[in-house]
Parts: C-alpha cells; structure tokens; sequence
C-alpha cells in the first residue's frame, strides 16, 4: 500500500470514530457520526466485488456470505471474511435475513450493504436490522414502503408536484372493480403488480378482450414472485422512453441529482443496455427531470442512493412519474463515469452520518457513458437464459475509461439459481459518437466458450442506424427486429468456413505434433515427398446444414489451397499466432489479410472478430456417436429450452393420451 492511500485509510477511519459538527453549505442539523469499520454484502456477484473494492479503499473490512453454489465464487475469495448462509436456492441462502443477521452479528459487522435485488427492498429487514443495531446501507423503512408499494407511490408523487400516468391504485381489487377501470382509463392499457419490479407481474393488454387473460397471468406470476397479487392499472404510453434519475439525500436534508439515464432498449422489460445522459433531451427538459426526482426523493424522506424512474413520451418529451427503485441500481457506473463519482463511496459515508460530498451545483456532467450487461443467454430464442460452465472467458482489460464489473472468472459456473449476468461493460466517451464506437471495439475483445452469450447482439445493436441516431424506446427491440437478427446470421461466408477449417487443423496441429507417422519416422505434414500432395477435408456444420472444406498443402511453408463444398479452389497463406487473449488466426485469402481470435473447445470451432463471435460446430465421427440403443432411448425424452422447475404435471397415472 502506497503511503498516501496508508495516510487516507488512517485519516478515514479516525474520521468514522468521531462525531463533529458539519460546515456543509446546505447542512441544517447536526447528526451523530456512526462507525462503520466493517460492512457485510448481502448479495453475490459482480455488485458484491463492487462494493467490497470501495469498501477496502476506504479501509473497511468486507463479509461476504455464499451459498452452497458460491463456494469458489469470486466475491468469496475477495472478501476479508466469508461465511456459509445455506443451499444453492436464494430463498434459503440470500433470501434468509434471519441467517444474513446472524452472520453480521458474528462477524461484528457494522453495517449491512444489501446491493441490489434480494434484500435490498424488504421493509422488514430493513427494520430487523435497525432492532438488532447494524446499520442498513439504504433509506429508511418508511421511504421503502411508501415506493414498495406503487398504488402510494403514485399517491405521493401526485401530491408532491410530480407528474403521474392517468390510471387506478386504489385498494379495491374484486376482478369488477378492476375491469371497470380498466374501461374508464381505456386500451391499451398496463396491468403491474403493487409491489412488482424487474418486468415480474406485468403485463399489457392491447384491448378489452385482452384484459382478464392478461389480469390472471399477471396476478399470477405477481403471487409467485411477491407474495402479493394485488394489481394497479395505468395508461400505456406506445413506445415510450425509459428515463430515470440518480438522486441522494443525506441525514441533514440535502437531496441532489446526478443526473439521467436512459433505459429504454430492454428484452422481456429489462434493460440490456444503457447510457448517460440520455440522449437528444433539451437542457430544460434534463433540469426538469432533475428538479421532479429530487422532489420524489424529499416528499418520502429520503437517505441513500435511489433512482427514480419516469416514462417519457418518445417525441414530445413529456415525462410522468414511474417508480422509485429504494437501492443503488445495476446500472451505476455510467453516472459514475460522466460525474466522477463513487457512489458506493457516497453511500457508506452517508450511512456513517456524513453530509453529501457535493451539493447540487458542484455536481458537473462531462462526456457520456454506456453500460452493456453481458448475459449467458440465447437472443435468438428469445433471450433465454442459459446456465453452465464458462470454459473460456476472456473479457477487455479495463483502462481509465473503461470498467469491466464481473463476478465470474473463466472456469467458473454461471447458476441456474441465480441472474444469468457475466459482466458489465462500461465506457466513457468525450461524446455520444466516442462512446459507442469505443463500445463496439470493447465488445469484440469478448471471448467466450461454453455458453452462448448475447455479444453478438449487443455489437449490433450498438451499431444499428436508429440506435446511433437516438431514436430509443422500449419497443425499439421488436421494431428493429430484422436489423438485429439478420438473416446472414444464419449463413457461413466461406471466408468464415475457410477460416475456421483451417483455424482447426492449425490447432491440431500445435497441439499434437508431430501427427504424421510411418514406421516410427515422424514427419510433418508441410515436408515435401515426391509424386505425393497431401490434403484432408474438414467436415463442419453450421445451423444444422452441412459444409465440406478440402485443404492442400502447398509446397511452401503456411501455404494452402482451400475449397468449400464444390466451390472454386482459394490460395491461401495461415498461420497461428500467440497473443495476451489467446491464439489468433492471421490469414490471407484473395486479396484480404485478417487477424481473427481462435479457440477450438469440444468439437467446436470459435472464430472471433469485430463482429463477434462464429461458433462452427466439428461433426463427431461415426464412431463417436451415440449408439442406436441410446438414440432410441432419447427419441422420448422431453427437453426444456432453458433451466427451469416443473411446478405442474397436467397427467396422473393410467392417463391415456391419445
């Protein structure tokens, strides 16, 4: 440790052990100070190494709890102390308050950070917490409540001045009163759970014919997820805007904005990318959002970091009061990057006691953000989630404007138990235009084997015309549908096939030379032999169709003739080549020299560029396959698309189906 950082950990902790009066400009009382010499992170993942490495700036030691699943996790081995909470599910490991408290208490933790998801927004371990003496890293009970529940919520939004869609929120909730509201407020309409958040318990119907089919599927999943399938109902905006705004208060009464962010691109009503600012907004219409969220955050008492979400229409910029999200929000870092803030340092400093770090004129935009959240999923199947082992997983080295936030390490398993999440890409860029295309380069540095991932839809959609132009909102996804998911996906270029057969029998190559024998004389497959010319064909698969790629040997060194399939012959020159993130692929076919990553993983070929990855799929021999016993066997098995829990079997014994 350098002796500054060594100066600044004495001077904070000392800091910590005192109570002072504060000279902040906007300061109104004085409030105790409250040491916070030790924090647990009731949470997992990339958000848990997140606050653990502010934490440790700060000199403040770090707990992390696992579960059975996350026992080699990363936050585990980053932490100071780690301690066993329960089985693999969250809702008896990181879902388990009771057990979480008993682990501070054990620990002599201080404090309690809840990060984002789980526990962050339950009211009553908030107060558990408060009753047993460890300080929760958040607002207040009462301000978690009142926006818990979106039917108060929008009640004291309303009398607080800031604006709110047309809808119902009362508590009367018989299926009559409900559909008699819906038909007052008219179609289409939105149907949300009171205490939903993550796109659970919502649904949309488009007319009155819709409303109780949808009503039922939202009641629901809303019961599932919450424990609660109380429902409000609100006008729905076509194709709005998804704003939301970074706001903090402090015990002394100081509230501040930190500006916007734009949310709007989202699959299955949850956000895959974001940026700050949001983009084509008038600076009055920025100030305006700003002044509604900092008077959100002062009408419920505010403490903490919150953000407060509002939809705004996509032309008129007319902006109505959403929800309040009561935690610190997964897309952070892109306020970080264009405030030059820390806002987890914020959070702890203001749990401590401590007045705000600025006030609001002190706050100074620069340049813009953008976050990508890198998913093991399968956007071509509708995003769903995949889970397993990441046996390859190489990702961009972070630099001064550029963050990499993960909480897995190649080799590791990404869990069905929990949010499918690799990692966040975050870049800061001078403008909108650096930002982006500093994006997409970051995002072709992505190397992953093992599970699908959705870079390649990220790289287009940073890239799409609409996108680059501003033109976002929430339906922008299906809207832009063929853009996204181009038909070219589903074909292999021959330049592709060529690399990738060769990229393969390269490989084999290094890897097991010398591979051509007679009589225990080793010979390498480039050596001249007269009235001889040596070639080998590559069979590959690609979207279930199959391709034949012939290779000769030229007569010079990384020299080959290549065909595909019943095509023309190529001349080409290859070689493998070793660099910081893995073997690479430099060829020359015709007149184009390319530089491409490489990675042959279980009869698969991935080939990696500026447009993504390629996955080749290496047929296995016949003699490989599964037998006709075993084919048989599984010809009645029913697989599932994506992991998951049967809840229900709709058949009982002696069923006969026909």
């Amino acid at each position: 440790m350098s002796y500054l950082k060594q100066i600044n950990k004495i001077c904070y902790t000392n800091h910590l052990r005192k109570s002072v009066r504060y000279s902040h400009a906007q300061q109104i009382k004085e409030v105790p100070r409250r040491l916070i010499d030790k924090v647990l992170i009731a949470n997992r993942g990339e958000i848990a190494c997140r606050v653990m490495r502010t934490a440790k700036k700060l000199g403040v030691r770090t707990v992390a709890v696992y579960s059975d699943a996350d026992k080699n996790a990363m936050h585990v081995e980053m932490a100071d102390e780690a301690y066993h909470i329960g089985p693999a599910p969250s809702t008896q490991s990181y879902l388990n308050a009771a057990k979480i408290l008993e682990v501070a208490k054990r620990s002599n933790s201080k404090a309690i950070h809840p990060g984002y998801g789980f526990l962050s927004e339950n009211v009553e371990f908030c107060e558990k917490c408060a009753n047993e003496g460890v300080i929760f890293i958040g607002p207040p009970p009462t301000a978690i409540r009142d926006m818990g529940i979106k039917s108060t919520s929008k009640a004291i939004m309303s009398a607080a001045g800031v604006p709110i869609v047309k809808g119902y929120h009362g508590e009367e909730q018989s299926i009559e009163r409900l559909q008699a509201e819906a038909s007052r407020i008219g179609f289409p309409l939105m149907i949300k759970a009171v205490r939903g958040g993550g796109g659970k318990g919502m649904r949309i119907a488009m007319t009155e014919e819709d409303f109780l089919p949808q009503l039922e599927s939202a009641k629901r999943e809303s019961l599932k997820s919450f424990g609660d399938d109380n429902m409000l109902l609100e006008q729905y905006i076509t194709d709005p805007r998804h704003v939301e705004v970074q706001v903090f208060a402090d015990m002394h009464e100081n509230v501040v904005h930190l500006f916007e962010r734009d949310c709007s691109v989202q699959r299955r009503h949850q956000k895959i990318i974001e940026e700050a600012p949001a983009p084509g907004l008038s600076e009055e219409t920025r100030k305006a959002l700003g002044q509604a969220a900092v008077r959100a955050a002062r009408a419920v008492g505010y403490v903490g970091a919150g953000t407060v979400e509002f939809i705004l229409h996509r032309r008129t910029h007319e902006f109505h009061f959403m929800e309040m999200n009561t935690r610190l929000q997964v897309e952070h870092p892109i306020t970080e990057m264009i405030t030059g803030t820390d806002l987890v340092e914020w959070q702890l400093r203001i749990a401590a006691g401590e007045p705000l770090p600025l006030i609001q004129d002190e706050i100074i935009r620069r340049g813009h953000a953008v976050e990508c959240r890198i998913y093991a999923e399968e956007p071509r199947a509708g995003f769903l989630p995949r889970a397993g082992t990441l046996h390859r997983l190489t990702q961009p080295i972070p630099e001064s404007n550029v963050r990499v936030e993960t909480g897995v390490r190649e080799g590791q398993e990404v869990s069905v138990h929990y949010d499918p999440m690799i990692a966040k890409l975050v870049v800061w860029g001078r403008d909108r235009t650096e930002a982006l295309a500093k994006t997409r380069a970051k995002l072709s540095e992505y190397q992953v084997a093992g599970l699908e991932t959705n870079v390649n839809f990220l790289l287009r959609l940073s890239g799409s015309s609409a996108f680059v132009e501003g033109d976002v909102h929430t339906a922008f996804i299906p809207q832009h549908e063929h853009e996204l998911f181009p038909k070219s996906d589903t074909e292999l270029s021959e330049c592709r096939a060529v690399q990738a057969a060769l990229g393969h029998l390269l490989t084999a190559q290094k890897q097991s030379l010398p591979n051509d024998s007679w009589k225990g004389i080793n010979v390498k497959s480039q050596s001249w032999r007269p009235n001889y010319q040596l070639h080998k064909t590559v069979p590959l698969r690609f979207e279930e169709t199959d391709i034949n790629v012939t290779i000769e040997y030229g007569r010079t060194p990384n020299a080959y003739r290549v065909q595909v399939d019943n095509g023309a012959w190529l001349d080409v020159e290859a070689s493998l080549q070793e660099s910081q993130q893995g073997l690479r692929l430099v060829s020359l076919i015709g007149d184009q020299i390319s530089n491409v990553g490489l990675l042959y993983y279980d009869q698969q070929v991935h080939v990696y560029d500026e447009n993504g990855q390629t996955v080749v799929e290496l047929p296995r021999p016949k003699y490989q396959a599964a037998s006709g016993a075993d084919a048989a066997a599984n010809a009645n098995n029913a697989s599932s698309p994506t992991p998951g829990v049967l809840e229900r079997v709709l058949v009982n014994n002696g069923d006969k189906q026909s």
